[in-house]
């Protein structure tokens, strides 16, 4: 398997980059293209400047979203890497969720993909948990308005209203999940277009109702395992170094796992946790 190369001009710009990698499981098969699980610690130190830290999103590329991520292969993960910290992903809906995962696997921190998804507090809640501290209230349906009104101003002022509305639409389900809405408002706030028509669509709900029980836990995409193939000659292409072509070649086994090269300045403040 080849060692991506970073160029000297990017290292000398002391820039932040992450770096996939497919992660062959403990005891798989996998493919000649994805890194033995035992050699990523090896791997991480092959860079002119380290790595800050491993990721290992336990999932593999058939698997999707279905089932269960493996934790075993964080914890395996962490037993090969030593030197910087490794961080757990997969299946950290809540606090609960991420305390869970650094006790079975000794990981020393959390990666959250789909647990914030109309959910942005979470990592106050994250926070809290870390440092002991008592969390705040769960946002009542006006408070979670408040929030929903900031995305849109936010992506408005990034992608222009027409595009930040459109792309906000995905969000209102997320952000909605079991709050008393109807079906009506929620099919309205899935077709808005502008600010003004967000605001007054947003003014319709029950600024008093209380965060559900039944918004926690998994959300965002679900799914059934399916079969993984790649483009005809798509790594026949590759040259060396990491490209989409490597990052996809974990195929039906293979695990996701990032390496995060940062800047000598800023590494020396991350160290095994």
């Amino acid at each position: 398997m080849t060692v991506p190369v970073l160029s000297e001009e990017t290292e000398a710009a002391h820039l932040t980059v992450v770096v996939p990698i497919p992660v062959n499981p403990s005891g798989e098969v996998g493919s000649a293209h994805a890194l033995p699980i035992s050699e990523v610690g090896l791997f991480a130190s092959s860079f002119r400047t380290g790595a800050a830290a491993v990721a290992l999103h336990a999932r593999t590329a058939a698997q999707r979203y279905s089932g269960t991520a493996d934790w075993e292969q964080i914890a395996l993960l962490k037993q090969h890497v030593t030197t910087v910290p490794v961080l757990g992903n997969g299946d950290i809906f809540d606090a609960d969720d991420a305390l869970a995962m650094m006790a079975a696997t000794g990981c020393d921190g959390v990666v959250i993909g789909r647990g914030c998804l109309g959910r942005p507090w979470l990592f106050a809640e994250l926070s809290a948990a870390f440092t002991g501290t008592m969390p705040a209230t769960p946002p009542t349906l006006g408070e979670v308005a408040a929030i929903m009104r900031r995305h849109g101003e936010l992506l408005a002022a990034h992608f222009g209203e027409d595009k930040g509305m459109r792309d906000l639409r995905k969000h209102i389900g997320w952000y909605l999940h079991g709050f008393p809405a109807g079906a009506d408002l929620r099919r309205a706030l899935a077709l808005v277009k502008t600010l003004g028509e967000l605001d007054a669509l947003l003014d319709q709900l029950d600024a008093q109702a209380p965060f559900p029980q039944v918004a926690t836990g998994p959300r965002g995409r679900q799914g059934s395992p399916a079969s993984v193939a790649l483009p005809a000659g798509w790594l026949a292409e590759r040259t060396g170094g990491f490209g989409p072509s490597l990052a996809a070649a974990a195929g039906v086994v293979a695990l996701g796992a990032a390496l995060l090269l940062v800047p000598p300045s800023f590494r020396a403040h991350v160290g095994p946790g």
